[in-house]
């Protein structure tokens, strides 16, 4: 089953509970180029390399290669520096220019299939810079070319060996005075690279050295800074420091306004990245404005049946569904999808359009319009069979959430169909004790209760509760998921009310521990243990209980009011 295919919430015994729809989606296939457009456009040195090559690590890394005849590996190793590292013909722009004939020719390896071959050109000149530093060199040379095959071997997805070059480079670095030439644009590289490998903290510190000397070199109104801050604001964001962050994503934008205009596209990633956060700390109202913004630039600069516009109108969607205004959500994601097949800007069966499908027929099962959305996931099927195969992996997604759907319409029949389909499929393709085949399982107990078929419905979830236990660890959320279903099944078929509780007792430790004490999920497995108390005569506990019920009922309605 493909990983990244989404499936919709998954069931309650008593009730579907309504969640928010959060999905980033890429606005355009060329977003990371902008940055490059700027530094081309008004760098005033020969820096070649400064190009943010480290966007290109960021985003190839999953692209599909395909096998070619053999390359020229020697060539660079042996012309682009000597036994002893050094460049062949000197000189500060000779140099530079082979930092980048390096980079590239390692990006055309890769691209071409040829990754073997880009790993030995990188070892090569990453044993020259060794020897070098061996010997006791620790100067801007070392440092950047430490920098080209760092780079390099992101692109290859190598990151135990990124984070080594990383501590050799800062070793480097950290030796070099703010006025060295190169040593800006390698900074806000490490910068990125740090925070590729989660290291948010070292990333931030990278880009504010990089920012002191760009503000010094340049100026404070400088539009090269836009890249380092853009960097900063992504870091500060990823480590939990949102307030910060939208301080740099609206300097960034400042910057952009002032030396492109108000409707330039290079305004986009900022926006973006603005509208995404403001969206993480719950500012639904501020959100929107960026997301217009984005809207209408490009409708202006490429016409209102761009596929961009599509997108941008999918982002749109989530502001307002966060705002609580289904009805235009919806009426922008169809929008969308409408745009995004006339332009032919992807493929039907491409991921992207799947996710938005499958968004847009959740909000419409929220909503009450569960046929509308039904027809939206029998299409996800048809499209991923004619693609793909009828019994292709990837189908299990839409045949779960299609099953979802009956069963929120009591369908329970079709539902119990669809599951038993989806199983068979992932039968032939994982073994029995993968916990992905839990997922469907676990739906299809859900269904055999409905259906009065408590027996079997009993079997699946300890078969599920098994499979997660060894897979998740036993205080895990997929656990607690199975344990609730079990309890219910079980009350029904009348086992012991002292094991029910205890049952119930481990979903709310697990609960706590991962969601935390004042969760939905939490106060619902509450009431529940309420109730079994009542019925073991246990008082004292249930008096307890219904005290911090009654406070965590108190705080949701605070919230909704709010």
């Amino acid at each position: 089953m493909a990983a990244a295919s989404r499936v919709l919430p998954p069931l309650s015994l008593n009730t579907f509970r309504r969640r928010k729809i959060f999905q980033r989606y890429p606005l355009q296939k060329e977003i990371s180029c902008f940055i490059f457009a700027i530094q081309k456009q008004s760098c005033n040195t020969k820096l070649s390399f400064k190009k943010p090559v480290w966007d290109f690590s960021l985003h190839c890394a999953a692209r599909t290669f395909t096998s070619v005849g053999p390359s020229e590996t020697d060539k660079w190793s042996k012309t682009s520096f000597d036994s002893t590292g050094e460049p062949v013909d000197g000189g500060e722009e000779n140099f530079e220019r082979q930092l980048q004939e390096l980079f590239d020719e390692v990006k055309t390896m890769i691209a071409t299939g040829n990754k073997n071959d880009a790993e030995d050109l990188l070892r090569a000149n990453y044993e020259a810079v060794k020897e070098r530093m061996n010997a006791g060199a620790r100067g801007m040379e070392e440092a950047a070319l430490i920098d080209v095959i760092a780079l390099g071997f992101m692109v290859l997805g190598d990151l135990k060996f990124v984070a080594s070059l990383l501590r050799m480079l800062t070793e480097v670095i950290n030796s070099l005075t703010d006025d060295e030439r190169l040593l800006d644009p390698i900074l806000v590289h490490m910068g990125s690279l740090y925070s590729t490998l989660g290291k948010f903290d070292k990333s931030v510190l990278m880009y504010q050295r990089a920012i002191d000397i760009m503000e010094n070199k340049y100026g404070k109104n400088s539009v090269f800074l836009v890249t380092p801050y853009l960097g900063m604001a992504k870091s500060l964001g990823s480590s939990g420091k949102a307030t910060r962050a939208i301080e740099f994503y609206n300097l960034a934008i400042s910057l952009l306004e002032s030396s492109r205009g108000i409707e330039n596209k290079d305004l986009i990633m900022p926006l973006l990245g603005l509208g995404n956060m403001l969206l993480q700390e719950g500012k639904a109202t501020e959100a929107e404005n960026p997301f217009l913004r984005i809207l209408n630039i490009y409708t202006k600069l490429y016409g209102d049946y761009d596929g961009r516009v599509g997108m941008a109108m999918c982002s749109l969607a989530h502001v307002k569904c966060a705002l609580g205004n289904a009805d235009e959500a919806i009426r922008l994601y169809r929008n969308a999808l409408q745009v995004m097949k006339d332009s032919n800007y992807m493929a039907m069966d491409d991921s992207t359009m799947e996710k938005i499908r499958i968004d847009l027929a959740e909000l419409l099962h929220v909503v009450g319009r569960g046929k509308e959305g039904r027809e939206l996931l029998e299409e996800c099927l048809l499209i991923t069979e004619k693609s793909r195969g009828k019994e292709h992996p990837s189908s299990v997604t839409h045949l779960i959430n299609l099953a979802t759907s009956h069963l929120r319409s009591k369908n329970y029949a079709e539902a119990e169909h669809l599951l038993r389909t989806s199983l068979q499929i992932m039968a032939k393709t994982v073994e029995p004790d993968d916990q992905s085949i839990t997922f469907p399982m676990l739906h299809l107990a859900v269904t055999l209760y409905h259906l009065r078929r408590d027996g079997e419905a009993e079997q699946l979830a300890l078969e599920v509760l098994r499979i997660r236990e060894n897979a998740f660890g036993e205080d895990s959320l997929p656990v607690a998921e199975a344990l609730d279903c079990l309890v219910s099944i079980q009350n029904r078929l009348m086992k012991d009310n002292e094991m029910l509780l205890e049952h119930l007792k481990r979903v709310l430790r697990i609960q706590e521990k991962d969601l935390g004490y004042e969760s939905e999920e939490v106060l619902e497995t509450l009431k529940k243990m309420v109730l079994y108390l009542d019925k073991l005569g246990r008082k004292a506990e249930k008096l307890s209980l219904q005290k911090r019920l009654s406070v965590l009922r108190m705080k949701f309605k605070q919230r909704i009011r709010h």
